[in-house]
């Protein structure tokens, strides 16, 4: 078959999106961490930035910003600019708005080691500091290092001892052997294999008389498990009361002995935006503070004005910085006009959970909100991604107020979340020695107007990490 050569003209269209573009999208969506360690990064890199330092300086860069705008430059570059700006405009509505409101705190004047914490110390530097301290030889040693190796954040073990014995070329005895010394380390409970054994090293430490505690955990525990003391006194011939005794102690003992270990920190959530009632209306102040506010350097505007003895190289990386800069600095305050304007929309759309609470949870969807202030669905999924909103009722991540909805007996709408804490509010009114089973938690709702399957109620207590009624019960 003879091959043939020709070429064909072909129109087609093909969105592209800039790098500027790119930019802004990816602003949009960072955390208020992620955009500080941005903005940071940026200032080491980029000499034109500076971070302005004294606030009533901001409307000397704003003049600054339309100086160098205005200001006429090589073609090449004001035609880049004149598509940066087409782009920019086709994505996002225009920068010269009126700012929002920025809440200001004064930064803490000093700091002291006081305020310096150290990291906190894992489960495995725990252990091996103890097997430092323990009396083990050279070769139990090199055993028991690889043993802790293998122990979890929660201090269970998670290798077979056949395996390591394999792996370290022993015997299955030598690698039980040390296991053992391992196991009357700190924390109690720490190496076991399962929950069984982690609970019954623990009882056999704090209650070493107690034969019936160290039987029920060996034996019983799905008798545990599912509150059925009656059956378990039977078993075990002793009264319920030796059994209600028995179970308090069993209780105390900590299933996950490693977990208070670990390089983890708490990392408090800082609010990006405010909420606050002022007479019957709400305002909205965005939360600036943390975040360096960027500035034009002075010095390079003016050596860019000058333009007198700047090589083309000079001049060239000046521009290019130029424009980053300019495009950081106008991406950071879309940013953050974008975020205002999403919170207003959810505080007009959710004005009876700010006034009420939860329970007052309107559903709601994103294209409600984008169409509220007409901008795409996805960008009001950017804009809410990873961003805290704090009212009087505590402090919400924004996807939040975004809820499917669920219909109830009047033909109204309630917010799948609002349900969810209703659930929450009649388990925890129940009577702990009669607690109320899925179906009598249909009824309830019922009750309120409420008509969702017992299904739902069993998907919406499971996400909640509640337990069904039987594991629920308590007897004593």
């Amino acid at each position: 078959m003879p091959l043939d050569l020709k070429q064909d003209l072909k129109l087609t269209q093909q969105l592209i999106m800039t790098p500027q573009l790119q930019q802004a999208i990816k602003i949009l969506q960072l955390s208020r961490l992620e955009l500080r360690e941005l903005i940071n990064q940026e200032l080491k890199e980029n000499p034109l930035l500076e971070e302005e330092l004294d606030t009533s300086e901001e409307n000397e860069n704003t003049q600054q910003l339309q100086d160098l705008e205005e200001e006429p430059i090589d073609d090449e570059f004001k035609n880049e600019s004149s598509k940066m700006e087409m782009d920019w405009e086709s994505f996002m509505e225009s920068y010269n708005i009126e700012p929002p409101p920025v809440w200001e705190k004064e930064a803490p004047k000093d700091l002291s080691f006081e305020n310096i914490i150290s990291s906190p110390q894992s489960l495995q530097d725990y252990l091996l500091w103890q097997l430092k301290m323990s009396h083990f030889s050279s070769k139990e040693e090199e055993i028991a290092e690889f043993i802790i190796g293998n122990i979890d954040d929660n201090g269970f073990l998670k290798e077979t001892v056949e395996n390591i014995a394999t792996e370290l070329a022993i015997t299955p005895e030598k690698v039980e052997e040390v296991l053992n010394k391992i196991q009357q380390f700190e924390p109690l409970g720490v190496g076991a294999r399962d929950i069984k054994e982690c609970l019954l090293l623990q009882a056999k430490k704090k209650f070493p008389q107690d034969m019936i505690v160290q039987e029920i955990i060996k034996n019983n525990l799905n008798f545990l498990q599912n509150k059925n003391y009656t059956a378990l006194s039977k078993k075990l011939k002793v009264s319920k009361e030796t059994i209600y005794e028995a179970v308090k102690k069993i209780l105390k003992l900590n299933p996950k002995p490693g977990a208070s270990y670990g390089d983890f920190q708490v990392q408090n959530i800082i609010p990006d935006l405010f909420v606050f009632k002022v007479d019957n209306d709400y305002i909205i102040v965005l939360n600036d503070d943390g975040l360096p506010r960027l500035r034009i350097s002075s010095y390079y505007r003016k050596l860019f004005k000058d333009k007198k003895g700047i090589y083309s190289e000079a001049k060239e990386f000046i521009q290019e910085k130029l424009k980053s800069a300019t495009w950081l600095i106008k991406s950071i305050g879309q940013r953050q006009q974008t975020l205002y304007k999403v919170a207003k929309s959810i505080v007009k759309f959710q004005r009876d959970f700010f006034d009420k609470g939860i329970n007052y949870l309107k559903p709601l969807i994103l294209k409600d909100v984008a169409d509220d202030i007409g901008i795409h669905e996805s960008t009001v999924s950017r804009a809410t991604n990873n961003k805290y909103l704090q009212c009087s009722h505590g402090i919400f991540e924004l996807k939040f107020f975004f809820t499917h909805s669920i219909d109830s007996i009047e033909g109204k709408d309630v917010s799948s979340t609002t349900v969810k804490n209703m659930i929450r509010e009649i388990i925890a009114s129940e009577d702990p020695r009669k607690p109320l089973s899925d179906q009598e938690i249909v009824k309830t709702l019922k009750e309120k107007n409420i008509s969702i399957a017992r299904r739902t109620v069993s998907k919406y207590r499971e996400l909640m990490n509640i337990l069904p009624s039987n594991q629920r019960k308590k007897e004593f």
